[in-house]
């Protein structure tokens, strides 16, 4: 029954928090108009919480397996629930950034610290219908979140909206009473060096690439902080060389199969991440279909994930390789990319159907199992660690692609109609039917390199999990199930 409630209340996190971004997003021309802000001030409001998210997961998730990890995703909804509070109760565009920016730690423990306690709590096909429980929640956020999200902020205002997400960090907070308390053996010094130095190079890096679609890739800005978090990081990897309890373990990375789970989490990003960002503005702009009908028909690449992990976890509970599944979903998403190619003006939905759906099969078939399979390479003590990790490596894939879609498209568009007309064109802003030629013509090229780079991906993937006699799991206790 305990194990029961302690996965009911990860679960809950897992669904709630990243509303908390798309919410955001929604509720930002409200936000702008009572607190009479706009640009980078405004932007800050998501831009500050997905930075901190981002840079402090991996962090919150090493903390946890020394001080514990109920302790820690105790702490980060604290935090979650208080910046949230503030962020509804904020007078000016000011502090609602830094409640914002605050509410980003807490989101950071909870989701690390979330992770951690599934693999902690469960082992064996349990920990599988776990994980797969996961996946199927996240997909549903992914389905309904933004359409929830946007409902929330017309139906009650964005104060309201923040006050929700304040009593849900309140909630995952009483959950924890329902937890059991889990850490590593034994009980090291904090490694600040690497903590810091992480922190600040992620971070660095993750505003560079969020200012790369404003300023440009080659502004001093960008540079400064490509260069600035790339320096940092290569402090941080020094460091961690040479702690005795480091922030990342870095031997974990040598682990040849837990690095192909984490390839496969980034290459799963890369198939998906920027299509189904920049998909529904290609609609209402070059198909002239209205919002509501653009996230319908999104809805064709997300109900999968609804169902598809937990029919996953039932696959390898009963003996089908993992590897085998994760190839086949890296596969299928390289193929939706490529059908997705026949993408035109005034393309119908129904003729969308069939790329969209065989990209959510593929996006059905990974989720939830690269978290399983991951963890089960894993020593115990450091299951915090792997998750933050796995987090972290998720979100920076995310924002990575998504910067890179929406770039090369500019780009593309840019030898047609020139720099200042193909960031509007990029983003659905289109004067007549060359236009929207030129942007399809722009979508299909991008679609064929995902295509290519994910299906390259899926071989890399299933090469790193090729099982070998000669080699040994990082867990002696959790056998390889590559």
């Amino acid at each position: 029954m305990k194990n029961k409630l302690t996965l009911t209340v990860v679960l809950l996190g897992y669904l709630a928090l990243p509303m908390s971004m798309s919410g955001t997003t929604v509720a930002l021309p409200q936000i702008g108009a009572a607190l009479n802000a706009s640009g980078g001030p405004l932007q800050w409001v998501v831009t500050g919480y997905f930075l901190t998210a981002s840079s402090f997961m991996l962090v919150a998730g090493s903390t946890g397996d020394l001080f514990g990890r109920r302790r820690i995703y105790r702490i980060g909804a604290a935090t979650y629930a208080l910046g949230g509070l503030v962020a509804a109760l904020a007078p000016s565009v000011l502090l609602l950034d830094v409640a914002r920016t605050v509410t980003g730690v807490g989101a950071a423990g909870v989701m690390a610290g979330g992770g951690a306690i599934l693999a902690s709590t469960f082992t064996g096909s349990e920990r599988t219908k776990a994980f797969a429980a996961m996946g199927t929640i996240a997909g549903v956020g992914m389905a309904i979140g933004p359409t929830l999200a946007g409902w929330l902020v017309g139906a009650l205002g964005w104060r309201a909206t923040f006050g929700v997400f304040a009593a849900t960090g309140a909630l995952l907070l009483a959950g924890t009473l329902a937890m059991g308390e889990s850490r590593a053996e034994r009980r090291e010094r904090v490694d600040w060096t690497g903590a810091v130095s992480f922190i600040a190079g992620l971070a660095s890096i993750m505003f560079a690439i969020t200012q790369s679609s404003r300023a440009g890739w080659t502004s001093p800005l960008v540079l400064g902080l490509l260069a600035a978090g790339a320096g940092l990081l290569l402090v941080f990897a020094r460091a961690e060389r040479r702690s005795p309890n480091p922030v990342l373990d870095l031997a974990l990375l040598r682990n040849r199969w837990f690095a192909g789970w984490l390839l496969a989490g980034v290459v799963m990003v890369l198939g998906f991440g920027g299509m189904m960002s920049y998909l529904p503005t290609y609609l209402q702009g070059a198909n002239a279909m209205s919002a509501r009908d653009s996230g319908l028909v999104m809805l064709m690449a997300t109900a999968p994930t609804l169902a598809l992990p937990i029919l996953t976890s039932r696959l390898v509970n009963r003996g089908v390789s993992p590897r085998l599944l994760i190839t086949g979903g890296l596969l299928l998403i390289a193929v939706g990319n490529a059908w997705l190619t026949r993408l035109h003006p005034g393309i119908g939905g129904w003729e969308l159907l069939g790329p969209l759906l065989t990209v959510g099969f593929g996006i059905g078939l990974a989720t939830g199992l690269i978290d399983a399979q991951a963890m089960n390479q894993v020593d115990r003590s450091r299951t915090g660690m792997a998750a933050g990790l796995l987090n972290t490596v998720r979100g920076g894939s995310q924002t990575l692609v998504m910067a890179l879609f929406g770039s090369v498209l500019i780009t593309l568009l840019t030898g047609q109609v020139g720099g200042e007309r193909a960031g509007r064109i990029a983003t659905g802003e289109l004067a007549g039917a060359e236009q929207a030629a030129q942007l399809t013509q722009a979508w299909q090229i991008v679609l064929w390199g995902i295509a290519a780079l994910t299906a390259l991906g899926a071989l890399a993937v299933a090469t790193l999990l090729t099982p070998s006699r000669d080699a040994v799991p990082t867990s002696p206790a959790v056998p390889a199930t590559a």
